[in-house]
């Protein structure tokens, strides 16, 4: 729509993600059930250059698989409602905890920006992060930021200007599994391809195939009738 784009926040409970969708958004806000569902989700707008960003404050989760209704709804929205750019939250003071959620996150979508929050409370615990070396390591963009404090607003809603646009291109790193996963992977990629297309990422798909995920199955087959090709 125009010069309009959906950001989806994503991230693990704590680490500031509603705090920074706040802070983004200030009184710019509205609470509505995301269309065709009767969940409520947050969101928000924010301008930026000649833009809005739409952005969505998805419900706070460890992961993305079907444990949870939470955790579901944020899938969900993720995968088949495709925003242009999914935001991850990481906690700067915890990130070997949250970079489960981010990884999965890469998994399932390309436009996909590391947002490393509560930096402020890391340098004062001593902690130093090299986002440079993250964002060559997993393929997107990685940014630090204080949501509180309102620093790294520049650079962050610069980069999601950057990406959407066009200038930045996002290549989230490839997870590799055991050689056996990753060769039924390779049978089955060929088959959900085949039925999906290019519009969900067949790989992740047929990985969570392969784990047996009856939700997803029922999700994927209702995104087939909306979209006519079942």
């Amino acid at each position: 729509m125009g010069n309009e784009y959906r950001i989806a926040l994503a991230g693990n409970p704590n680490t500031g993600k509603t705090t920074l969708f706040n802070a983004l958004t200030g009184l710019r806000q509205h609470t509505g059930n995301w269309a065709g569902k009767t969940v409520t989700l947050a969101s928000g707008t924010v301008a930026y250059k000649d833009k809005t960003f739409h952005l969505i404050d998805l419900p706070g989760t460890y992961s993305l698989f079907s444990n949870s209704k939470d955790e579901e709804t944020a899938r969900n929205y993720i995968v088949f409602e495709q925003p242009d750019v999914t935001l991850v939250v990481l906690d700067a003071t915890s990130l070997e905890r949250n970079f489960n959620l981010a990884l999965q996150v890469l998994e399932m979508a390309k436009n996909v920006v590391i947002c490393i929050n509560l930096i402020d409370m890391a340098e004062e615990q001593g902690i130093h992060i090299n986002e440079k070396l993250l964002t060559r390591k997993l393929g997107v963009p990685v940014i630090k930021v204080s949501a509180r404090n309102k620093t790294g607003f520049p650079l962050l809603l610069d980069t999601l200007d950057r990406i959407v646009t066009g200038k930045i291109e996002c290549h989230p790193m490839t997870i590799t599994y055991s050689d056996e996963i990753e060769e039924q992977i390779k049978k089955m990629e060929p088959k959900v391809k085949a039925i999906i297309g290019d519009r969900l990422s067949s790989r992740w798909v047929a990985l969570r195939l392969l784990d047996g995920d009856e939700a997803l199955l029922d999700e994927l087959n209702k995104y087939l009738v909306r979209e006519g090709t079942s």
